[in-house]
């Protein structure tokens, strides 16, 4: 099959609306699941333990259910009971509440590889619990877990064509839309592929730069 540099430069104006549009689903997804869980994370720690249960029990849910399921339900059946919400925004909502029931974890893990001496020494200065949460815990526990966020960031960034399933049309979406008008599936799909790795591979050696410099 001969590689036909025409179509590419046909979808070029169709694949930079999926770029903008994938990148405006990965910030807002990010944005979610970086708040959200640290809200979960936040709520697990409650000694009250009619708060930790039902937190833990909808988190578990979330995460051992499969994102696209997740998106079929926000999308279909939600409306039938009278919520309703774009294709862009059902999208950005299942992607940022499902990554965070795992960004949730990996807060989880920063706060308790907190030295129990910064508690002990908050205590002392007879600190306010939510002084001591805001200057001396989470600055500590969110310095730690940034590589893991942004990995996850990254991950985000590959589960964005389920997206296109609920018809948004992101990188994969306009792909499919072109290849289907022009009976040219090649040259779209690779652009994609492309993008995706020039996107995500410098954005992983980011991460890792990272990690190495926190760890110093």
């Amino acid at each position: 099959m001969k590689w036909d540099w025409g179509a590419v430069r046909d979808f070029m104006p169709q694949f930079w609306d999926g770029l903008l549009v994938t990148l405006q689903a990965l910030a807002l997804g990010s944005l979610i699941s970086f708040t959200l869980g640290l809200v979960w994370a936040l709520l697990m720690r409650t000694p009250t333990r009619w708060v930790r249960w039902p937190v833990g029990a909808v988190t578990e849910f979330v995460r051992d259910t499969p994102l696209l399921v997740q998106l079929f339900f926000l999308f279909y059946v939600l409306p039938e009971w009278g919520i309703a919400a774009s294709a862009l925004t059902t999208g950005v909502v299942a992607i940022g509440l499902h990554y965070s029931t795992y960004t949730m974890q990996v807060y989880r893990a920063g706060i308790e590889a907190v030295p129990p001496g910064q508690w002990e020494a908050a205590t002392a200065l007879s600190m306010p619990l939510r002084r001591t949460w805001t200057a001396v815990i989470l600055p500590q526990a969110v310095r730690r877990v940034v590589p893991a966020l942004g990995n996850y960031v990254i991950a985000m960034l590959k589960d964005t064509p389920l997206l296109m399933t609920v018809t948004v049309l992101e990188m994969l979406g306009q792909a499919r839309l072109f290849a289907q008008e022009h009976f040219q599936f090649t040259e779209p799909l690779t652009v994609i592929g492309v993008a995706f790795i020039l996107i995500s591979f410098p954005a992983s050696l980011l991460v890792r730069a990272l990690e190495r410099r926190l760890a110093s």
